[in-house]
């Protein structure tokens, strides 16, 4: 969910609930109000009446007295003229914070509670005021708000007369303040829960993992970057920032473990180097000296260590051509120059040349092709030289055989032509297999210390026969030699 939607959903919340929570909460406590008036004093009112017009409501407080009044004045007795009968209303109204008044003429013939009275005497209505000779009305007193009802009538000797029942509305206030102090404090405690319920909401949708992604900053500023930052289950912005910056440390991480895979290749390179470049630089300067002084007394001998010399030194340019191919690498900047290659004529020619090589160094060399003439795959002749050399070098260089043989087999797979390059000599055993195409990596290096070499001819094979869209891998038994397998796709 989008901020865009939580806040619509937040505005929305803040309108709605309160004003939906507040009806609910108007409707059951007047609903109990009109209770409690109802057994208190016996009014019946609506909701409406309780909250908007109170004169109504204590109107009717003594509305059933009032009309009872009516009935005893316009019989035409002097019912209401006996002492008897007023002090029986009076003592009905006085349960319901009213008394009677009774004027004749202009002097007052009754009234049960003198004090207030006297208070209100000029001030009550005269005969006949209202059209309908009744009057109902709210009026002040020294503070005392009251409600007057009149009903005008005549007594028997024909004199005018009026009737009064006064409330004093100034007790009932209370109990309309109580419900409005009720619904006002439900209307407080809606707004309070509703806030706190929507600031949670949001603050467990956004400050939590801003939060998260706060520590998290800080422990990539302290270097640390070997932890997860847990990303919300959820579509938001915040869900989008943790997830970016989960994935900013996942790159940091992976940049900063390839800058120290780097230096340790670095290192493991300048070691290799230093190893490779001391054997021949040492044995070119025993056999010049051996030259200088004489060492090579006779032709044969002085031929001898000239070739020496000249074989250590194809050595070193071998080892710098191979560490320049390697920045080619790094860089990725080897040129090449593919081309529809005849592959039975290429290994044709590779296997002469090698053949006279290995025979030098007293090596067997078995070649077999079995493709269909005419067979070609697209490549670069010069870099899949380098592959073909890099294995037969590392071949040559950890045979430990006095009979050393080398076999390169073409063969048709389908689509692909395979070329099987194998050994009769020390093997790979197979938990180092997954590896020996990594830079650097040397199978059992403390044995293989003393055999040299840069650690990166390997890698360049795997990269040259990705780059031509083949692939590599290595077939060995420990001690039985190793099979050096490559699959190029075939030009169709």
């Amino acid at each position: 969910m989008t901020f865009k939607t939580k806040l619509a959903i937040t505005f929305l919340a803040i309108v709605v609930i309160p004003i939906t929570l507040c009806a609910v909460t108007v409707v059951f406590v007047t609903k109990y109000q009109q209770q409690a008036f109802l057994r208190d004093f016996g009014i019946e009112s609506d909701a409406y009446g309780m909250v908007m017009n109170t004169v109504q409501l204590f109107s009717g407080l003594t509305e059933e007295i009032y009309d009872k009044i009516q009935t005893l004045s316009d019989d035409g007795s002097d019912t209401l003229e006996k002492k008897a009968v007023l002090d029986d209303l009076n003592n009905e109204l006085s349960k319901k914070s009213s008394f009677l008044i009774v004027r004749k003429g202009n002097e007052i013939y009754y009234t049960g509670n003198s004090e207030m009275t006297k208070e209100i005497k000029d001030i009550l209505p005269s005969y006949g005021a209202p059209e309908e000779s009744n009057y109902s009305g709210e009026m002040y007193v020294k503070n005392l708000q009251i409600l007057i009802k009149q009903d005008d009538f005549r007594f028997k000797d024909h004199s005018r007369g009026s009737i009064f029942i006064v409330t004093n509305v100034s007790d009932l206030i209370p109990r309309m303040r109580t419900l409005t102090n009720q619904i006002g404090l439900a209307f407080v405690v809606i707004l309070i829960l509703t806030g706190l319920a929507l600031v949670s909401w949001i603050y467990t949708g956004m400050v939590s993992p801003l939060k998260q992604i706060t520590e998290a900053a800080e422990k990539i500023g302290e270097g640390t970057l070997d932890f997860e930052l847990k990303v919300p289950d959820t579509k938001d912005e915040v869900a989008q920032l943790c997830k970016s910056f989960e994935e900013m440390r996942k790159r940091l991480k992976e940049s900063a473990d390839s800058k120290i895979n780097s230096e340790n290749e670095n290192r493991a390179l300048v070691t290799n180097i230093t190893h490779d470049l001391k054997t021949p630089v040492t044995s070119i300067k025993g056999y010049a000296e051996g030259l200088m002084d004489g060492v090579a007394d006779t032709p044969e001998r002085r031929e001898k260590y000239i070739k020496t010399i000249y074989n250590k030194a194809n050595d070193m340019d071998r080892l710098i051509n191979e560490l320049t191919f390697y920045a080619g690498i790094d860089n990725d900047r080897i040129p090449y120059n593919f081309v529809k290659l005849d592959i039975s004529d290429y290994f044709n020619d590779c296997a002469d040349e090698l053949e006279t090589e290995l025979e030098s160094r007293g090596m067997k060399m078995q070649y077999d092709n079995t493709v269909k003439p005419g067979t070609k795959v697209i490549a670069d002749p010069v870099q899949f030289k380098k592959v073909v050399n890099n294995i037969i070098g590392n071949s040559i260089k950890y045979m430990d055989k006095s009979e050393g043989r080398i076999s390169i087999f073409i063969s048709d797979v389908g689509e692909n032509v395979k070329i099987s390059i194998g050994d009769n000599g020390c093997g790979i055993d197979s938990k180092d297999l997954p590896y020996i195409f990594d830079r650097f990596y040397r199978a059992d290096a403390s044995r293989n210390s003393a055999k040299g070499g840069s650690g990166v001819g390997l890698s360049i094979v795997k990269k040259i026969v990705e780059d031509h869209g083949g692939k590599v891998w290595a077939e060995s038994d420990g001690g039985e030699g190793t099979v050096m397998c490559i699959e190029l796709k075939k030009y169709q």
